[in-house]
């Protein structure tokens, strides 16, 4: 999917970015700007790597980088060096591309290697976090154990993609999300995950929704684009209907 497709040109993300965003309400007459689209993609990543408590120079991994903006904007933003991992060779040239200048002026790497099987060495980084991508991964019990493995001790984890909230009757979410009956996307109960990396050893583990900061907002762009009549739109469905949120996942090392 993200080797054939440039998902970032699509006009539902904007400036590389390829989330649902993170924004502040919106009347529902308001007339979205392209910039505040890409703005509202860009704050997710402040509202995630800001729940590490990154210090400048620190070592920090995200997982799934795709074409790399949000990790050049961590990097310029934080002050920290950030490395970005990808199982896509396609998702990693696009980076090297678009991201030529910030490759050249700041600690910033992207890197091919899978999520499960992270190619570094125990306890090399000080932060790992995760934008919109864990839905994707079969194994989400291996992330957590690759993910305490590489952190050092006292290290955080943070991640941000939609969960079913705990005890959510799910079995409609496939007829309405076309991304969910094909296999791309996997729902699972938030609790899961948050069970996963107890399993794995990180305590001080929390679960926030922010899905009020997502979906409607999120349904307001896409209405203004030419996927105005697509499953794409279901998702809000499926959040007002208690199926799906989106959250926010921290843990320490």
């Amino acid at each position: 999917m993200y080797g054939e497709l440039d998902l970032g040109s699509l006009t539902i993300f904007s400036g590389s970015f390829i989330n649902y965003g993170y924004w502040d309400q919106l009347d529902p007459g308001h007339e979205i700007s392209v910039e505040e689209r890409t703005a509202s993609q860009a704050e997710l990543y402040r509202q995630v790597v800001s729940r590490l408590e990154p210090q400048a120079g620190q070592r920090l991994l995200e997982l799934g980088s795709g074409i790399g903006v949000g990790a050049a904007l961590v990097a310029r933003q934080f002050g920290t060096s950030v490395s970005g991992l990808d199982r896509s060779p396609a998702q990693l040239a696009r980076a090297a591309e678009v991201n030529a200048k910030a490759l050249k002026e700041l600690p910033l790497s992207y890197h091919e290697g899978s999520v499960t099987e992270i190619p570094w060495d125990e306890g090399t980084f000080d932060g790992l976090y995760s934008v919109e991508m864990l839905q994707h991964v079969d194994d989400l019990a291996a992330v957590a154990r690759e993910a305490h493995r590489v952190l050092k001790p006292g290290g955080n984890f943070a991640v941000a993609t939609f969960f079913s909230p705990d005890g959510a009757d799910t079995s409609q979410v496939a007829d309405l999300i076309e991304t969910v009956a094909s296999g791309v996307d996997v729902i699972r109960p938030v609790g899961e995950f948050a069970a996963d990396l107890t399993a794995a050893g990180f305590g001080e583990i929390t679960v926030t929704s922010i899905g009020t900061h997502v979906w409607r907002q999120f349904d307001q762009w896409v209405g203004q684009t030419e996927h105005r009549d697509s499953w794409g739109r279901n998702w809000l469905r499926c959040f007002e209907s208690g199926w799906v949120d989106y959250f926010i996942v921290t843990a320490r090392r």
